[in-house]
């Protein structure tokens, strides 16, 4: 009933007075050999906008109110597909998911837009992937890349004019950065860390405005250049004038003209607000400063404190009663007196297991001396037997912990541990000494130890 309740809905709306603008842009298909029960549309900030049910005979129709213009995702859990909105759109999609970009396609208002998007991926598909092009030496890269600039450009000869006239303003700021790009990504690919590009090579950067507002807003590839070129300069003077990434960028910041940019910036910056990093509080500053979202710096205030209470010296979060391999629970509490070295981990986790072998080095190396070497596998209940298998299959040694919820365990999660492997070392008297302490495949680990005499 719910579904034919939709599709009325969807029909009553399309039938309204096209003359009058309306704040709304109907989406409606069918998926052969559908993924899932759903699709998701999701917007250039990768926040979801809309989930759309999707029949047990592959049919969907739905209604997006207040759309903003512009660039999205299309998404059914499994793959995805660039997709092109704006109010008064009244879109038919018909795809099967088995061959997925090969058979997508649209009908109604906006379709010639959409079908442009499906046939972009291809075109760039045959082009090639953006890392085996990067592989290919200086002139063939130019002229693949202009070749395919020029395919792209004219695949839009059928395309609403509006439409095209932005899409050819966002395919040059791709080709910009895609050829901007090239001397660090050919360096990567040909493993030759010293590659420069020749004199003759084009500066693509040269003339380009960074603090374009519109454009900062409207397209993702003028966003990567800006994000790109700032971070770039930031690197650049500190390495010149001796000072840290981070005052180089409050200082770069400081001077931006446009507060659209600026606050952009300081959002994704707020990330670097870290245990991992040295410079947190200057940064932590710096962004307080420059600022006036007064929420964002409210979100910010909390991170920052966060750190302050997993900084070297405070006093560990704890662990109590965590069920032991060995028999019985064990405590933080049950290890004071010696250095305790924690590996977060689970037996799903393939960087977790690739640590093993060098982590059974670091502990024969130090097994007679006064460091605990405590692993705490965040598995779920169910994967309770397959934890204690592994434990036996590889041989683990040191002391073998279970969490008590996994994820939602509250040591886990009073030490912001989003992803693991995650170690940290805790000094005898309970004291955090690093809260993102090296790998054991990392030589600094055993300087570290080194350093503390263990």
């Amino acid at each position: 009933m719910r579904k034919l309740i939709l599709g009325i809905a969807a029909l009553s709306l399309a039938s309204c007075n096209n003359s009058e603008p309306v704040n709304y842009a109907l989406f409606k298909g069918s998926i052969k050999n559908p993924n899932s029960k759903s699709v998701m549309i999701i917007d250039g900030n990768n926040k979801l906008v809309k989930t759309i049910e999707v029949s047990d005979t592959g049919t969907f129709s739905d209604t997006i109110f207040d759309v903003t213009k512009g660039y999205y995702s299309l998404n059914d859990g499994k793959e995805g597909s660039s997709l092109y909105l704006q109010n008064g759109y009244d879109i038919t999609m018909d795809l099967d998911a088995k061959e997925f970009d090969e058979t997508i396609s649209y009908s109604g208002e906006g379709s010639d837009v959409n079908n442009y998007l499906a046939q972009k991926f291809l075109i760039k598909e045959k082009a090639g992937s953006t890392f085996k092009l990067y592989g290919l030496d200086e002139a063939k890269y130019l002229e693949t890349m202009n070749t395919l600039k020029a395919d792209l450009e004219k695949s839009l000869d059928n395309v609403d004019s509006k439409f095209a006239a932005e899409e050819k303003t966002n395919l040059n700021y791709e080709h910009i950065g895609n050829i901007s790009q090239y001397e660090l990504y050919h360096g990567y690919v040909s493993k030759n860390k010293d590659f420069k590009v020749s004199d003759s090579f084009p500066n693509v950067l040269e003339g380009v405005d960074f603090s374009n507002e519109d454009h900062y807003k409207s397209f993702d590839s003028y966003k990567s250049i800006v994000s790109t070129n700032f971070n770039k300069v930031a690197r650049e003077n500190s390495k010149k004038n001796g000072t840290s990434y981070e005052a180089e960028a409050i200082a770069q910041l400081k001077e931006l003209k446009s507060n659209v940019i600026k606050d952009d910036i300081l959002q994704n910056m707020a990330g670097q607000v870290s245990v991992m990093n040295p410079n947190a509080e200057s940064l932590y500053k710096g962004i307080m400063e420059i600022s006036t979202d007064e929420k964002f710096k409210e979100r910010l205030t909390k991170q920052y404190n966060t750190v302050l209470r997993l900084a070297k010296g405070k006093d560990s979060p704890a662990f109590e009663n965590y069920e032991n391999n060995a028999g019985g629970t064990t405590s933080l509490a049950d290890l004071k007196g010696k250095y305790v070295y924690i590996d977060v981990w689970a037996t799903w986790c393939k960087p977790c297991k690739d640590e093993i072998p060098h982590l059974k080095k670091v502990e024969e190396q130090y097994h007679d001396k006064n460091i605990e070497f405590v692993s705490i596998s965040i598995d779920q209940a169910k994967d309770h037997d397959l934890w204690k298998k592994m434990i036996k299959d590889e041989s683990l040694g040191g002391t073998q912990l279970m969490a008590d919820a996994a994820w939602g365990s509250k040591f886990v999660k009073e030490y912001q541990i989003q992803g693991i492997p995650r170690f940290i070392l805790i000094d005898p008297t309970g004291k955090i000494v690093n809260s993102f302490a090296p790998r054991p495949s990392d030589k600094k680990l055993i300087e570290l130890f080194d350093g503390l005499k263990i």
